[in-house]
């Protein structure tokens, strides 16, 4: 039986820390054969990028269309597109209903702090991308930006996904990594209801590409006929593990990348469900328990003075 094939349409990291190359990587241990359509190329390692060369969006679309042509393609994944005109080109091919299974993951700001699009590109993602995707995986740095609200806790999460989710996609997650504290809660939005997914911080340095990872994973597990909400809490579990794998690794001198193969966890390689899976594909349980579905309400009451917005997202 041949596997199920995933594309990702994103950015070159040739330290492969995060971009295509962790996409790749995810999809592969997750037993899913991966393509790509490669938007920009960069040089960057675990301390720094030293530069960044876009790739003509008439070329990605040559890319795209090309893999489309040949392989029957079961998921698409998105990451960096760099320009407001590739998201546009690759939102063309996801309106012609080309990009089965869509998760978007909007990257618009770097580790750093630094927005990689301007405001046209915001607005390309609200327009073209977001609207048909299956699901959306936003940072809360992201889910700021496309909201035009702050998102610096749990209230501003909910609110955020809860804006997102009415422009049509049908899961949104904001992603809490970057709140801080001992927790690591995701929110995620469905059929109108707030969800936060519980997961306990991993002490490690070695973070690069977790967004990249989270929003692959997703991807590799609608491919293989999870359903939505399934895929993200196996994704969320598979990322959980794969940053604990690496946590003693010491790869360069930055913010290192994930164990995506199980290595650090004794799996000793790939296997077709990732690193600790079941035959069921069902990704494992972070390793400081397993993880809880707690129901959130949309008026959630705010922890640090931020209200949600629930009107239509803006540009």
């Amino acid at each position: 039986m041949d596997p199920p094939v995933a594309l990702t349409i994103a950015g070159s990291d040739s330290g492969a820390g995060a971009g295509l190359q962790a996409d790749l990587k995810t999809f592969a241990a997750l037993g899913v054969f991966g393509t790509s359509a490669v938007t920009a190329v960069t040089a960057q390692n675990t301390a720094e990028v030293r530069g960044v060369v876009a790739i003509e969006p008439a070329f990605v679309d040559e890319q795209i269309d090309t893999v489309l042509a040949d392989m029957s393609v079961a998921a698409v994944k998105t990451g960096m597109l760099a320009s407001s005109a590739t998201v546009a080109a690759v939102g063309r091919w996801a309106a012609a209903g080309r990009l089965p299974n869509l998760v978007v993951d909007p990257v618009l700001v770097a580790s750093t702090g630094r927005e990689l699009l301007d405001d046209r590109g915001v607005r390309a993602y609200l327009e073209h991308l977001i609207p048909r995707a299956v699901v959306v995986t936003p940072n809360t740095r992201e889910a700021a930006l496309l909201t035009g609200a702050p998102v610096d806790d749990l209230a501003g999460m909910i609110g955020a996904a809860h804006r997102l989710a009415e422009l049509g996609p049908r899961v949104v997650v904001v992603t809490g990594g970057h709140l801080g504290g001992d927790a690591a809660p995701d929110v995620v939005v469905a059929d109108g209801e707030a969800l936060v997914l519980d997961g306990a911080r991993i002490d490690t340095g070695n973070d690069h590409g977790t967004g990249c990872t989270l929003a692959a994973a997703t991807a590799a597990y609608l491919a293989r006929g999870v359903g939505a909400l399934e895929a993200v809490r196996g994704a969320k579990a598979f990322v959980t593990v794969a940053l604990r794998g690496s946590a003693p690794w010491r790869l360069g001198r930055g913010h290192g990348p994930l164990d995506h193969f199980g290595w650090g966890s004794g799996g000793g390689g790939s296997s077709s469900e990732g690193p600790g899976a079941t035959s069921e594909l069902d990704a494992p349980a972070p390793p400081h328990g397993p993880t809880r579905w707690a129901h959130a309400p949309r008026d959630a009451e705010p922890t640090s003075g931020t209200t949600p917005r629930t009107g239509p997202a803006g540009p």
